[in-house]
């Protein structure tokens, strides 16, 4: 909104500029009434910019504040300096030295000499674009590389990693999980069994990390403790936005192509769609869900609108009488009923 406001700014700025002053310096522009060229005493025909830092050190020098102890010559030595300044600052830079070249040929344009002057002081010192990538990065870095310190191990670690690693540590405590790790650590001839059907301890070989390399391989761990990714940054979010919106465009396309101009019927992956939209959860944390569970919601059709709610409904009800059943919500009752309830008296 700043940048919209910024010509309508100047364009009021420059209507206050009085008509009778139509040609000539402007004291508010530039070096005021004075040429910059002139205040560090330099040739505009041989201007020379690698002897421009000399010549204002020289001048600076001259003029400097410190140089003065009345306070009529101090204060006249602070305004003289800050000229200099000013010359420095408008021929040091390509681009202003350029607008003020043409400020010094083209006097009459006073409107837009007042616009371009007053754009360059309001313009940003940053490139705006450099702002936005840093911060992506920046965010990015941290979403990456959250650090959580151990005290006791004297250690830090990623916390996405951290995560990670705790989700198989809980399925080396499974059973089911650390059977079928080992069974195809047999199968692959990694991990040997004995007699009895027990692992055998060979020299050379840790049974534990052949077991949890095999987990780690064939888990699938969703959610915040998946296993972290480049792909999970706010960065590569932006650097393929251009493609997510396109892709998601093209959906909705086909989808009201398919469904709402043709009426095909629904498919598969249509009604997981519809049915996913309709219990408010992501893909992902659908896909989480029992296969039992989401074969279930396809019997019952629960792409349906009117079906949902009836089965949303039912499952309210369920969940309601199972509560009502349980000991602790019953404490909760009791205990609601009769202390429920809490006044302040006075103490006298």
């Amino acid at each position: 909104m700043g940048c919209t406001l910024l010509p309508a700014l100047l364009i009021l700025v420059a209507s206050q500029i009085p008509v009778t002053e139509s040609v000539g310096f402007a004291e508010e522009l530039y070096c005021g009434l004075e040429n910059c060229y002139d205040v560090l005493g330099i040739d505009r025909d041989l201007f020379d910019k690698s002897k421009l830092s000399k010549i204002y050190r020289s001048a600076a020098k001259q003029s400097h504040p410190d140089r003065f102890r009345e306070p009529e010559e101090k204060t006249k030595a602070e305004a003289r300096f800050r000229v200099i300044a000013t010359a420095y600052e408008t021929l040091k830079d390509d681009q202003i030295r350029e607008e003020y070249d043409y400020y010094l040929d083209h006097p009459e344009e006073r409107f837009y000499n007042y616009y371009q002057y007053y754009r360059r002081r309001m313009a940003p010192k940053v490139d705006v674009r450099l702002v936005i990538i840093g911060t992506i990065l920046l965010i990015s870095v941290f979403q990456a590389r959250v650090f959580e310190a151990s005290f006791k191990r004297h250690a830090i670690y990623f916390s996405a990693k951290q995560k990670h690693t705790e989700a198989i540590d809980f399925a080396m405590s499974v059973g089911k999980h650390r059977n079928r790790a080992i069974n195809l650590g047999v199968e692959r001839g990694l991990l040997e069994m004995d007699n009895k059907g027990k692992l055998k301890k060979v020299n050379g070989k840790n049974n534990e990390q052949i077991i949890r390399s095999i987990l780690e391989e064939n888990m699938d761990v969703q959610g915040g403790y998946k296993k972290q990714s480049i792909y999970d940054t706010l960065m590569w979010h932006t650097i393929v936005l251009p493609y997510t919106l396109w892709k998601w465009i093209a959906w909705q396309a086909t989808w009201v192509w398919r469904f709402g101009i043709k009426r095909e019927e629904y498919d598969e992956e249509a009604k997981l769609y519809l049915i996913r939209k309709n219990v408010g959860i992501s893909e992902s944390q659908f896909n989480c869900l029992p296969d039992e569970e989401i074969d279930d919601m396809m019997e019952k059709e629960l792409w349906t609108k009117a079906k949902f709610v009836v089965w949303k409904a039912e499952r309210e009800t369920e969940e309601q009488t199972k509560l009502a059943q349980s000991g602790r919500y019953k404490r909760y009752k009791r205990y609601m009923k009769n202390a429920g309830t809490i006044s302040f008296v006075d103490e006298d």
